[in-house]
């Protein structure tokens, strides 16, 4: 999905997950969020396509996922290089073997849930806001002292500046009952993907 540049949003709906983890078990969990690969910023014209989830959408995203990451690494890093058509095909196959119309679809569907997902706080499994969790995770990294100081602070520095780009207000409120109803599932497969 590389190809695809997603919103700084989805970005910091990762990192705010593998952040969270840095917090509750220290340095070494942070070493691995740091190792994750970073998504770039998409070009201004490219805005994320706010729309209303389905349970069917969440349900084949949490299908597809597995094959979709296999994938992953066959992926250009740069959005200006074009993909193998093999690999864009198989991607195509994959989104449409699990009710997509399109991989692009399978993509703006992605966007939308990690939208969501990045105002959870990992800790009460509750939609707080993207800002808030941000706040959070400022403030459990600014009390860990087993965190080392160079880290420490890249990590705040990372953060503070997503802090001063807000994310999109959220348009279809529902979509934050379903993303809660899939919660566990929705975060482990993004903690799994940036594991990889």
């Amino acid at each position: 999905m590389r190809d695809i540049a997603r919103p700084a949003v989805a970005a910091l709906a990762i990192v705010g997950l593998a952040l969270s983890a840095a917090a509750l078990s220290g340095g070494h969990a942070f070493a691995q969020a740091q190792q994750a690969p970073a998504q770039a910023a998409p070009p201004a014209d490219a805005a994320m396509k706010q729309m209303a989830l389905t349970d069917k959408q969440i349900q084949g995203v949490l299908a597809a996922q597995k094959d979709m990451s296999a994938l992953d690494d066959k992926l250009p890093d740069s959005p200006n290089v074009k993909p193998d058509p093999k690999v864009t095909a198989q991607l195509e196959a994959i989104a449409k073997k699990n009710g997509f119309a399109s991989y692009a679809e399978y993509n703006n569907v992605m966007d939308n849930i990690s939208l969501v997902l990045g105002g959870f706080d990992p800790a009460t499994k509750k939609y707080v806001g993207a800002e808030t969790v941000l706040k959070q995770q400022i403030a459990a990294v600014q009390a860990d002292n087993k965190m080392p100081t160079k880290d420490k602070k890249q990590a705040l520095d990372e953060m503070n500046a997503a802090l001063k780009t807000p994310a999109p207000v959220i348009e279809n409120k529902g979509n934050i009952d379903l993303v809660a109803k899939y919660y566990d599932k929705l975060a482990d497969m993004l903690s799994d993907d940036s594991d990889d």
